[in-house]
C-alpha cells in the first residue's frame, strides 16, 4: 500500500471531474469505475477491482449514486471492508443517508480505518475548476491530514462534527436548492406567460427579498437557452429531497416545505426530463403550462399534457 496514491472509486459525472483535478496536481490516483472509459477519460490508473483499489491506496474517495451503491461497494465480498487496512482513510463524497454513514463509520473503525463523509457543492462547473465546497463529518486530525487530497479539489472546506454530519449537511443544503429551483422555474413560466421580459424580472428578484442562487446563478442562463447540462438531474434531486425527509424524521423535525420540491422534480421525471440537469424542471412545469419555453431555442413537449 503506498500512502500517498489515491484510490477513486466511482468516475461519473462529478467523480471524473475531481480525478482528472487530482491527476492534473500531480497525485498518484487509481481509479475504478463499472466504465473503464471514464477512468481513462480522468487520467488516472484503471483498477480491476475495489480489492485493487484497497491493496493500493491509502486514501480512497467515493462518488456514489446513493447510499444502497456504497454499502455495496463497502459491505460486498470483495469490497473495502474485506480488503482494507488499519491505518487508511476512506472518504465518502456521495450525497448519502448519514445514519448509513455512521453506521458504516464504526464497522471501519473496528479495522482501524477512518471513514470520513464529505458532501460537496458547487456543481460540475466547480468540479471542473477544483473549487468545490466541502462538508465535511469524522475525525478532525483526519480531516486536517487530508489538506493534500482536498486542496485540488475544493475550494473552502467546513469540517461540521463528528461522522454524519458532512452528509447531514449537504441533505439541508440540497432541500434548500431544490426548494428555490422549483419555485423560481414556477415563477419565470409564469412570467413568460405574463409576458415579462425575463432579463429584467431576474433583476428584479435579485434586487429583492426573492433572490436565491437560482434566479442568481441559473435562470440567467436558462433564459438565454442554456440549461448548464452536467449537473445534479432530476431523479437525482427527488432522491436527496427523499433523503432529507428522512433525516428530519429521525431528528424529529416536521417538514413542511418538502412537497412542493417532490412533486415538482417527480414530475420532471414523469415527464421524461429525469435523467436531465434538475434545472429543467422548468421545463416540466412549462409543458403543465400550455407547453411554455423560456427561451425559443428550447422545444416544448406537449404530448399528452393538456394545457
Amino acid at each position: 500500500m503506498n500512502s500517498k496514491t489515491v484510490g477513486f472509486i466511482g468516475l461519473g459525472n462529478m467523480g471524473g471531474r475531481m480525478t482528472r483535478c487530482l491527476v492534473n496536481a500531480g497525485l498518484s490516483v487509481l481509479g475504478f469505475d463499472t466504465d473503464a472509459e471514464r477512468v481513462k477519460t480522468a487520467g488516472a490508473q484503471v483498477a480491476e477491482s475495489v480489492a485493487n483499489v484497497a491493496a493500493e491506496a491509502g486514501v480512497v474517495l467515493l462518488s456514489l449514486p446513493d447510499s444502497k451503491v456504497v454499502e455495496a461497494v463497502v459491505e460486498g465480498p470483495n469490497g473495502l471492508l474485506a480488503h482494507c487496512r488499519e491505518g487508511q482513510v476512506v472518504v465518502d463524497l456521495s450525497t448519502a443517508a448519514a445514519s448509513s454513514t455512521i453506521r458504516l463509520h464504526g464497522l471501519f473503525a473496528e479495522r482501524g480505518v477512518q471513514y470520513v463523509d464529505a458532501g460537496i457543492s458547487g456543481g460540475a462547473a466547480a468540479a471542473e475548476k477544483g473549487a468545490l465546497t466541502l462538508m465535511v463529518g469524522g475525525d478532525a486530525a483526519t480531516v486536517d491530514a487530508l489538506a493534500w487530497v482536498f486542496d485540488p479539489i475544493a475550494s473552502k472546506v467546513f469540517l461540521m462534527g463528528e461522522s454524519g454530519a458532512g452528509h447531514t449537511t449537504k441533505l439541508l443544503n440540497n432541500f434548500l436548492n431544490a426548494v428555490s429551483l422549483a419555485a423560481t422555474a414556477e415563477v419565470m413560466v409564469a412570467g413568460k406567460k405574463a409576458g415579462l421580459d425575463l432579463h429584467r424580472l431576474l433583476d428584479v428578484l435579485n434586487s429583492s427579498s426573492g433572490v436565491n442562487f437560482a434566479t442568481q446563478n441559473r435562470f440567467p442562463h436558462i433564459v438565454d437557452g442554456n440549461y448548464l447540462e452536467g449537473g445534479l438531474t432530476g431523479k437525482l434531486m427527488s432522491k436527496d429531497v427523499v433523503l432529507y425527509l428522512d433525516r428530519v424524521r429521525e431528528l424529529g423535525v416536521a417538514s413542511l416545505n418538502a412537497s412542493g420540491p417532490l412533486a415538482s422534480f417527480g414530475l420532471q421525471t414523469a415527464l421524461g426530463y429525469g435523467d436531465l440537469i434538475s434545472n429543467r424542471v422548468v421545463d416540466a412545469i412549462g409543458d403543465m403550462s400550455g407547453g411554455v419555453r423560456l427561451h425559443e431555442s428550447a422545444t416544448a413537449n406537449t404530448k399528452g399534457v393538456k394545457a
